[in-house]
């Protein structure tokens, strides 16, 4: 029987049906890899690419060599950038001709083509990369938002196959984006506590949506999943964003990401997926940004299934695999 099911979080319904289940569209391998070589994000080939803004390197290494653990470049395509003016008015239409910032963080100097090969230590130096760019990035006033993505496998849109993260800083808040957190704000202000604390008080009592929990951190299978499979790791706590979270709390949910990531690949062999690191707004605007409603949160969203005419016209999505399933198939992924 399937199941309309409202996200609270997205503002969005999901459409739950099981019978509709098959198998993903494109069967993926090993060898679904791009060709091209050498590779520019690969150590040793850093004259690739642009001068690096930030990179963690080993003591006694030298900028746009070898001897990095993560490296940050301009992105050689922008889609934005900080030397353009910020702002034109005319009439009743304004523009910002193009400003803001697009970066690349390399996650590894290794050509390693998928987190889940990652080891603890790889996503703890990726964590403190996004805290620096972040913390960085958040000094510029004219940024109102930060995106922070990665792209893994075609299917979900990456055009290099060297595991990398993105960032764009945007000079306005996306519309969607707002309304996630002017929703979380007003939940707030009607019940004195985050959402996001809601929602996992919720699942942690049901208990048949979660996978795992790590100190403070819990990765669960959302109630109203987009996408099967769907993975979100977060906290009742506040316990700060990317760029004030604790070294400790950078470990717990390292480790707890790298374990994630091991039980999607046991259960869905090689698979593509797109990953949010959440950025609330880097301005507080009537309440909108403010820690006390904001919790840090990282999404994973496997793209196994291709959206057609019915989510498009829509905006509901069809997902075949319930949330209950998924977390007890990866529940029962145990580490290698």
């Amino acid at each position: 029987m399937s199941e309309i099911r409202y996200d609270r979080l997205h503002d969005t319904h999901v459409l739950i049906a099981p019978e509709r289940l098959r198998h993903p569209d494109v069967p993926l391998s090993e060898s679904d890899a791009f060709v091209g070589e050498p590779c520019p994000f690969c150590e040793g080939n850093e004259g690739m690419t642009p001068p690096e803004i930030f990179a963690h390197r080993s003591e006694g290494s030298f900028p746009n060599e070898g001897g990095w653990d993560t490296r940050v470049v301009p992105n050689l395509f922008k889609a934005v950038q900080l030397e353009t003016p910020p702002h034109h008015h005319f009439g009743l239409f304004e523009y910002w001709e193009g400003f803001g910032a697009h970066e690349v963080i390399i996650d590894t100097p290794r050509h390693t083509t998928s987190m889940s090969e990652w080891s603890e230590s790889d996503a703890v130096f990726w964590l403190k990369t996004l805290r620096q760019r972040v913390g960085d990035l958040r000094r510029d006033q004219r940024l109102a938002y930060l995106s922070l993505f990665k792209n893994e496998g075609r299917n979900a849109g990456a055009t290099m196959s060297h595991c990398h993260t993105q960032l764009i800083g945007l000079p306005m808040i996306p519309k969607n984006c707002g309304e996630i957190y002017r929703r979380s704000y007003e939940y707030f202000q009607t019940n004195g506590h985050a959402l996001m604390e809601s929602i996992l008080q919720h699942e942690e009592e049901t208990g048949c949506r979660v996978i795992e929990k790590k100190g403070e951190f819990t990765a669960f299978c959302p109630y109203a999943s987009t996408y099967p499979f769907e993975v979100m790791i977060s906290s009742m706590k506040e316990a700060g964003q990317i760029d004030t979270l604790s070294r400790t709390r950078i470990e717990t949910v390292a480790s707890l990401l790298v374990s994630t990531l091991q039980r999607l690949k046991r259960q869905l062999g090689v698979f593509h997926f797109n990953l949010w690191v959440s950025t609330p707004p880097l301005i507080e605007n009537e309440g909108i940004g403010s820690a006390d409603l904001c919790r840090f949160t990282i999404r994973i969203m496997p793209r196994l299934y291709q959206f057609g005419g019915f989510e498009h016209t829509t905006g509901i999505v069809i997902n075949p695999v319930t949330p209950e399933l998924a977390a007890k198939l990866l529940r029962e992924s145990t580490h290698e």
